[in-house]
């Protein structure tokens, strides 16, 4: 069984937690950073945190694991594949979240979305739309890093390999920015606009 020390232990190995003076794509300043994506460079750590995500599902027949790309889908692969299951994932067409390529979830497939992570959930959310409009059945959400400390309810079982809560501030109000010791750092693949 995975747990939480195990899960940071990996993280700080692989540089996914950061420390330091970051902005965030919200626009607020942190002190920590999660760069999830980076986790998925080491296929024997994506397997052991999605081996022990899969074991939270592994009773809940699931017949599809479905991903958001960019970011859902290694873990959405890796999650069907320790689940013996069929993937998919979905993408932005025009700016809205669809399954193109010739994907479809059958009615009434048990369906488990995965990303690998949350601070709003909009992604995901937006794919459990697609799972509902295509007649499927949610049986969960997985993810790598909640990172909304638990608060977000998708109305379905959610586990999370770590959930945390990231502590940011708003520019003006930032601590960092006060001390000036450390420089503003803008990690991640979102651009603010």
């Amino acid at each position: 069984m995975l747990n939480k020390e195990r899960v940071i232990e990996i993280f700080k190995e692989t540089e996914v937690l950061l420390e330091g003076h970051f902005l965030l794509t919200s626009g607020r300043h942190s002190n920590q950073y999660m760069q999830c994506a980076k986790i998925l460079q080491y296929p024997n750590y994506a397997e052991e945190i999605a081996k022990g995500l899969a074991e939270e599902f592994k009773d809940d027949q699931i017949d599809i694991v479905v991903g958001p790309a960019m970011g859902g889908i290694i873990i959405a692969y890796e999650l069907a594949r320790q689940l013996n299951c069929k993937n998919l994932f979905a993408e932005r067409e025009d700016g809205k979240m669809t399954l193109r390529r010739g994907f479809t979830i059958p009615e009434g497939a048990r369906v488990l979305v995965a990303e690998d992570v949350i601070t709003t959930g909009g992604s995901v959310k937006e794919v459990i739309d697609i799972v509902k409009e295509q007649g499927g059945e949610l049986a969960g959400v997985a993810v790598l890093v909640d990172r909304s400390n638990g608060n977000i309810d998708f109305g379905t079982k959610l586990r999370a390999a770590l959930t945390v809560d990231v502590v940011s501030y708003e520019a003006e109000e930032c601590p960092l920015c006060k001390e000036g010791k450390l420089p503003l750092v803008k990690p991640g693949s979102r651009k603010i606009k």
